[in-house]
C-alpha cells in the first residue's frame, strides 16, 4: 500500500488515524486497537481517512480503525476537498482488483460532497468505473451510473443504450435524456434525492430535492411528465388503451413520476393539482368493475411524495382517490400514509392553513335543499348531519322521500360530511404537529386564511393563542367573533397584520394559569380539537441532568410487543419489525421533530414470544439528537428545547402506560431505579 501524507491541516487525532490506516508499521500502534472517537473528528477530516479506510481488507490490523470511520461516515456528512475526492480512485481499485465492488453510488455521494471542483482525476477514474460496470450483465444504480459517464464524457450514449435495452419505458427515456444534457451534478442528485444508498453511503443531503428543483430543464420535464401520465390514466380509463391491473406504468416511470411530483410540490406549483387530482383518482379505480387498480405503484408512491412534500390539496385529492378505490387493502395503505401526510403538515405552516370551506360559512353551517326538505351541516367538535323539513321539522335519520327522490344528493351530502371531518381532523393533527417547531403565523394569514374559513374557523375558536403584546411578551387569548379575549373575558386590540400568532402550550406558564384556562374551557363547554390546556408535560429530573444524554425514565419494562409496535406507527415515528430472526432481537424507534431540527430515539428489544402466544417487548432508554451539517448528532438532553423533550416524553409514556405488562426484572438503571409512569410527569392541577 502507498503512504499518504498527512494534510497538514489535520489534528493530531485524525493524522494518526490516517496513519495506521496507510502505514504498513503503524498498523501495530496501539490506537489501531481502540475505537474511533467520532467527537474528535471534523466532517473534513472524515473526508479525508474514508478513502483510506475503504482501501482495507477485513484482515487488516487496523480493521477496528477501518469499521469506526465507516460508521462515522455513515451518520455524518463527510466533507470531501478536491484530493480527497480519491475515493473514486479506491473504488475503481476495488472493482478492478476484488472483482467486484466499484459502488457508484457511493462514488456520487463523494462528488456531491465535495468542496470544490472536481479533479481530473475523478473523470479518469470514473472512465474506468463506468466500463468496468458496463461489462456486467444489468448495470445497478443507473442514475448514479449516468453521472459518472457524464463525468467521464463519451460514455453517456453507451447507458441510454444499456439502459434502453433493458428496461426504459417512456416517461423515465425522457428523464434520461434531460440529464444527460444537464452535466453529472443533476443524475447524481437524482440518485441523493431517490434514496439510492449503499452500505457505507452518509445520510442523504438535506438540500438534494431542493437542489434538484432549481434546475429549469428538470422541473419542464416534471410538469410534462405528469400531463403524459395523466393523458394515459385517461386514455385507460376512457376505454382508448387497454386495461390491465397494476400495468399504466413501468417501475422505472413510478420512480420518474414520484420525483416529478415532488418536484412540483415542492416548489408549490399552482398547475399541480390540475393534473394530480385526476390522475389519482384515474390509477386508483379499474374502468371495469373490477377491485384492481391501474397502477397501485404509482398511487403509494404520489403517497409517499406527498408525505415529504405535503399540502392541503394534495391530502384532499388522495383522501378522493381512497374513496374512489374499491380495494379495502389500498383503503388501509392510504389511511396509514394520509395519518402520517397530516402530521407531516405541522412543518409546512406556509402551505398547511390553505383549507377548502367546503361551502360553509363563518357560523359553521351549510344547507342543501332537496325537494322539500334541507340536508343542515353543522360545525362543532364535529360535523352534525339534521333533515329539517319546510315546516321546521328536524330529522336525525334520512327521511323516506329524500332517500326515494334524492338518493344521489344524501350520496353526495354524506360525502360532503365525511369530506369536512377529514379536512377538520387533518388541520388539528397539522397545527398539533407544529407545537415542537414553535411554528408561528403573521396574524393577516392567520385571519385571512384560518379565521374567516368556516372549517378552520371551528378548529381555531377552540384553541388558546399566543400574540406578542406591546412590549414583545406572549399573551394567551381565546379567539372570539371579533377578535382575541384574555382569561377574565375583555377584549384585546386587534394585533397588527404582521404580527406573530402561534398556540399556547402548557409548559411555558404557571399552574395558576393553566388552572384558569382550565376552568374556563369546562365552563363554557369548550371541547378542544386536541389536548392543549389539559396536555400532559414532562421535565428533565436530576437522574437526566446525571445520565446526560439519554433517559432510563422509560426503561426496564415489559410491553406488549405488537400493541407497542402499532402505536409508535400511530404516533409517527419510525421503527423496524422485531421478531425471532436475524437482525430482530433490538430497534431504535425515532421520531423527527421541531421541523426536523431534533430527533428523539427510544430503543427497545425483543423478548421471546410468551406460552400464551404474546410477543413482547423490553423498553431502553430515550434520547436526543439534533441535526447539525446533515447528520444526526447525540445531544445532552440539557440542551434539547423543554418543548421537545416533553413533547417525545409524552410519546413514549403513552407507549408504555398502554403496552407494560409488567417491569423488566434483568433492566438495570444507571444510578436510579425504574420511575412510575404517574411520577415523571410535572405536577399540574387537576
Amino acid at each position: 500500500m502507498t503512504a499518504v501524507v498527512s494534510d497538514p491541516a489535520l489534528s493530531p487525532y485524525a493524522a494518526s488515524l490516517l496513519r495506521v490506516l496507510t502505514v504498513p508499521e503503524a498498523a501495530e500502534d496501539p490506537i489501531a486497537r481502540q475505537a474511533v472517537d467520532q467527537a474528535r473528528l471534523s466532517d473534513r477530516e472524515l473526508g479525508e481517512l474514508m478513502p483510506a479506510a475503504h482501501r482495507l481488507s477485513p484482515q487488516h490490523p487496523a480493521y477496528r480503525v477501518m469499521l469506526g470511520v465507516h460508521e462515522a461516515c455513515r451518520q455524518r456528512q463527510p466533507a470531501f476537498t478536491p484530493q480527497s475526492c480519491a475515493m473514486l480512485s479506491a473504488l475503481t481499485d476495488e472493482a478492478v482488483g476484488r472483482g467486484y465492488g466499484g459502488d457508484p453510488v457511493l462514488a456520487v455521494n463523494v462528488l456531491l460532497r465535495c468542496e470544490g471542483p472536481w479533479p481530473e482525476a475523478a473523470a479518469r477514474s470514473a472512465r474506468k468505473l463506468v466500463t468496468l460496470l458496463l461489462g456486467r450483465y444489468r448495470p445497478d444504480h443507473p442514475y448514479a451510473l449516468l453521472a459518472l459517464a457524464e463525468l467521464a464524457g463519451g460514455l453517456v450514449g453507451a447507458i441510454q443504450t444499456r439502459l434502453s435495452r433493458l428496461w426504459l419505458h417512456p416517461i423515465a427515456k425522457d428523464e434520461v435524456k434531460v440529464l444527460s444534457t444537464l452535466g453529472p451534478a443533476a443524475p447524481a442528485l437524482v440518485a441523493e434525492a431517490s434514496g439510492h444508498r449503499s452500505y457505507y453511503s452518509p445520510p442523504p443531503l438535506p438540500d438534494a430535492w431542493q437542489r434538484l428543483a432549481a434546475m429549469p430543464e428538470y422541473a419542464a420535464f416534471a410538469r410534462r411528465a405528469l400531463e403524459v401520465a395523466h393523458t394515459r390514466v385517461a386514455d385507460i380509463q376512457s376505454g382508448r388503451a387497454a386495461y390491465k391491473a397494476d400495468a399504466a406504468f413501468g417501475k422505472d416511470e413510478v420512480g420518474a413520476l414520484g420525483r416529478a411530483v415532488r418536484v412540483a410540490l415542492l416548489q408549490d406549483e399552482p398547475w399541480l393539482m390540475d393534473l394530480l387530482r385526476p390522475l389519482l383518482l384515474g390509477v386508483a379505480v379499474a374502468p371495469t368493475a373490477a377491485k384492481t387498480l391501474p397502477s397501485q405503484a404509482l398511487l403509494y408512491e404520489v403517497a409517499r411524495a406527498v408525505e415529504d412534500f405535503p399540502t392541503p390539496e394534495a391530502l384532499a385529492a388522495l383522501r378522493a382517490a381512497r374513496a374512489a378505490a374499491r380495494h379495502k387493502g389500498v383503503h388501509k395503505q392510504l389511511d396509514r400514509k394520509m395519518q402520517r401526510i397530516e402530521r407531516t403538515l405541522g412543518d409546512r405552516p406556509d402551505v398547511a392553513f390553505r383549507l377548502p370551506d367546503l361551502g360553509f360559512g363563518h357560523d359553521g353551517v351549510r344547507t342543501v335543499t332537496l325537494g322539500e326538505y334541507e340536508a343542515v351541516m353543522a360545525l362543532s367538535h364535529d360535523v352534525d348531519l339534521v333533515w329539517r323539513r319546510t315546516d321546521g321539522k328536524v330529522s336525525t335519520t334520512v327521511p323516506a322521500a329524500v332517500r326515494r327522490d334524492h338518493a344521489d344528493m344524501v350520496k353526495e351530502v354524506r360525502g360532503l360530511v365525511k369530506q369536512a371531518r377529514g379536512h377538520l381532523g387533518a388541520l388539528a393533527r397539522s397545527l398539533e404537529a407544529g407545537f415542537t417547531a414553535g411554528a408561528t403565523l403573521p396574524y393577516r394569514r392567520w385571519r385571512d386564511e384560518l379565521a374567516a374559513n368556516g372549517l378552520g374557523w371551528s378548529v381555531v375558536r377552540r384553541l388558546i393563542w399566543e400574540v406578542p403584546d406591546v412590549a414583545g411578551r406572549w399573551r394567551a387569548l381565546l379567539p372570539t367573533g371579533d377578535g382575541f379575549a384574555d382569561l377574565s373575558g375583555a377584549a384585546v386590540a386587534e394585533p397588527e397584520p404582521d404580527a406573530e400568532v402561534r398556540l399556547w402550550h402548557p409548559l411555558n406558564t404557571s399552574a395558576e394559569e393553566i388552572r384558569a384556562w382550565r376552568d374556563l374551557l369546562t365552563r363554557r363547554e369548550l371541547r378542544q380539537p386536541f389536548k392543549q390546556a389539559f396536555r400532559e408535560v414532562y421535565l428533565l429530573t436530576p437522574a437526566e441532568v446525571e445520565t446526560g444524554t439519554y433517559s432510563n425514565r422509560f426503561a426496564a419494562h415489559i410491553a406488549h410487543y405488537r400493541q407497542l409496535y402499532s402505536l409508535m406507527k400511530a404516533q409517527g415515528w419510525t421503527c423496524s419489525m422485531l421478531g425471532p430472526w436475524d437482525g430482530g432481537d433490538t430497534d431504535d424507534a425515532y421520531r423527527v421533530l421541531a421541523g426536523g431540527a431534533w430527533r428523539a430515539g427510544f430503543r427497545h428489544d425483543y423478548r421471546n414470544q410468551q406460552p400464551e402466544g404474546i410477543q413482547c417487548a423490553s423498553t431502553d432508554r430515550v434520547w436526543f439528537d439534533r441535526r447539525v451539517g446533515g447528520s444526526w448528532r447525540t445531544a445532552q438532553l440539557t440542551d434539547v428545547p423543554a418543548i421537545v423533550l416533553s413533547e417525545a416524553m409524552r410519546d413514549v409514556d403513552l407507549f408504555v402506560s398502554v403496552t407494560s405488562i409488567a417491569a423488566d426484572p434483568h433492566g438495570w438503571i444507571a444510578g436510579t431505579t425504574a420511575t412510575s409512569i404517574t411520577g415523571v410527569r410535572r405536577a399540574l392541577p387537576s
